[in-house]
């Protein structure tokens, strides 16, 4: 018989009741060292006070109109995403996965609004991710994700993961978009190096292809900027933006610029729930926290912590790890064993850990961890590889 709840998943036999910044708490009682943060979601960590007050003061006033309205919250928060990024115009979203949806959508009316429908190649790269949607499988490409589910929206096209030449081979005055990560999440915390952005920044400049960046997983300060990308000094065309935006609350947004945005117009896209007081209330202040200059320095000084006793921990254990890679807090450990029994041992010592493609191990702590709470991770992980090799 199957289960009341889809059994699209294979969950661990652990369920939390509360949590209390680094740590999830579970029914039982045992305390749980989260390195996942809900994968990247749980930005602040759990019950942040001031998330809980931005929250609970908002729900007190109204919760939902329609978007046929004037909505405040929304306009704040859109007024703080194009204050501290690129973009000139933001719509806000539930989730990664219909921003996804937004930013196709955005690039094929664009080109069709240029009066070229049939350009609407989107180039992306194998290893991503971009949401569950049919749009986003398609967008990805891979077996795991699409088999089962065809006929496939067309129009993409995977190119293997950082090979310049064969975007290079691939791109053309005829490509309507490269679409990719800065760092791939579930791809296996792959960062994207710097020169190769700036490379695909200028053949889109070269072909007027518009340039998307998913930045889901990688953005909200989580690589110690804002947004990954800002470190190769490149601006895109569009980008997504979910996860740690709504520090736990269910949000997300499309940022673009005028131009990639100006087809776009009334009655063009919409949303029920997208932009809702409620939400917008809370990231509102996640913005306000995150871009604090002295936040975003702190999330820096740590990740160098950590990764100084990751790769401690990789020379302690040859035979489990091989390295470390990734930016700020957004790092992975790639593995000479199967992650998945990496995160089982974890359990064993109460940390919390997410398993990746690439035979990776991911490390996606709030950002508001300690420097007691790293050297306690570490620690832990230090156990569970030791119970591998015992």
């Amino acid at each position: 018989m199957i289960s009341h709840v889809l059994p699209t998943y294979n969950r661990a036999d652990i369920a939390f009741e509360r949590g209390e910044g680094s740590w999830a708490i579970a029914t039982d009682g045992t305390r749980y060292l989260d390195l996942g943060a809900g994968i990247a979601v749980n930005a602040l960590g759990h019950a942040h006070p001031e998330l809980v007050a931005a929250l609970t003061g908002q729900a007190g006033r109204i919760w939902h109109v329609s978007n046929i309205y004037q909505i405040p919250q929304q306009e704040r928060l859109a007024d703080l995403l194009v204050e501290h990024t690129f973009a000139d115009t933001a719509f806000i979203t539930n989730s990664g996965t219909e921003a996804a949806e937004l930013a196709i959508k955005m690039v094929r009316k664009y080109w069709a609004e240029q009066g070229d429908p049939e350009r609407y190649e989107i180039l992306t790269f194998e290893g991503a991710f971009h949401g569950r949607s049919t749009g986003a499988i398609a967008a990805a490409g891979s077996e795991k994700m699409v088999k089962g589910f065809g006929p496939l929206m067309p129009g993409f096209r995977q190119l293997p993961w950082a090979d310049m030449a064969a975007l290079e081979a691939a791109i053309s005055d005829r490509t309507a978009a490269v679409m990719l990560e800065p760092v791939q999440g579930e791809g296996g915390i792959r960062p994207l190096a710097d020169e190769d952005l700036r490379l695909i920044r200028q053949l889109c400049d070269r072909t007027g292809a518009l340039l998307v960046l998913d930045e889901v997983q990688s953005g909200m300060g989580r690589t110690g900027k804002l947004f990954a990308h800002e470190y190769a000094g490149i601006i895109p065309d569009i980008m997504m933006v979910a996860k740690g935006i709504g520090g736990g609350f269910p949000l997300g947004a499309v940022l673009a610029t005028e131009n990639a945005a100006s087809a776009m117009v009334a009655g063009s896209h919409g949303s029920t729930y997208g932009g809702n007081p409620l939400a917008c209330a809370v990231g509102t202040r996640v913005m306000e926290i995150v871009t604090e200059p002295a936040f975003l320095a702190e999330v820096n000084r740590k990740a160098g912590l950590l990764r100084q006793k990751l790769e401690g921990l990789v020379a302690a254990h040859p035979d489990v790890f091989e390295l470390v890679r990734g930016q700020g807090l957004m790092l992975g450990l790639k593995c000479k064993v199967a992650p998945a029994d990496l995160v089982r041992a974890g359990y064993a010592e109460h940390v919390l850990t997410v398993a990746a493609a690439d035979n990776t191990l991911r490390l996606l702590p709030p950002l508001t961890i300690t420097d007691e709470e790293i050297g306690e991770a570490v620690a832990r992980l230090d156990r569970a590889a030791a119970r591998l090799q015992g």
